[in-house]
């Protein structure tokens, strides 16, 4: 599985917060495709099939990116099996 770029994850994951916000807040027939579009575009980002595994791996991935780039070896993959 390739993995995302890290600018790319955090943008979608601020997209679905965005979204998750403005739905929870009004929902619309908008907010919801909204909400549904970044859901399904994190999953596949991820590799995982519901958005709290998407979230989880995101997390995972997010953090493996930090290690490395403090030099320090990364964890191992938690949740980013396909």
């Amino acid at each position: 599985m390739l993995l995302p770029a890290e600018k790319e994850l955090r943008a979608v994951l601020a997209r679905f917060a965005e979204a998750r916000f403005r739905h929870d807040l009004q929902p619309t027939g908008r907010s919801s495709r909204e909400l549904e579009d970044t859901s399904y575009t994190l999953c596949v980002m991820t590799g995982t099939r519901s958005v709290d595994e998407a979230l989880a791996a995101a997390d995972v991935l997010l953090e493996r990116l930090r290690m490395e780039r403090q030099g320090a070896p990364a964890r191992a993959e938690q949740g980013l099996a396909a």
